[in-house]
């Protein structure tokens, strides 16, 4: 398994060092596998119904308020801004 080293405040550093039972190595690589899964649900554009639902758990977001059709709105405007992003990416590649 490839090492890497990363750079971190000395104050969290500190805070850190306090709780020597913690592997802090796993730590970090469970944060990064789940952030690698979510920017792979972005850039497939289309996140499964699993997927979502975990998303709008980390977000705590409640939808349960918003209104089909505000619902729609919001994704039309997200899937432009996708595109735009998305489209502006490879032009610069």
């Amino acid at each position: 398994m490839p090492n890497m080293t990363i750079s971190i405040p000395k104050v969290l550093y500190e805070k850190m060092k306090r709780h020597s039972e913690v592997k802090w190595s796993e730590v970090v690589r469970r944060a990064l596998t789940e952030y690698m899964g979510r920017l792979e649900v972005m850039e497939r554009g289309v996140a499964s119904s699993e997927e979502l639902a975990e998303l709008l758990r980390e977000s705590k977001l409640d939808v349960s308020s918003i209104s089909l059709e505000k619902a729609i709105e919001h994704y039309e405007k997200v899937r432009e801004l996708e595109w735009k992003r998305s489209s502006t990416i490879q032009a610069r590649s």
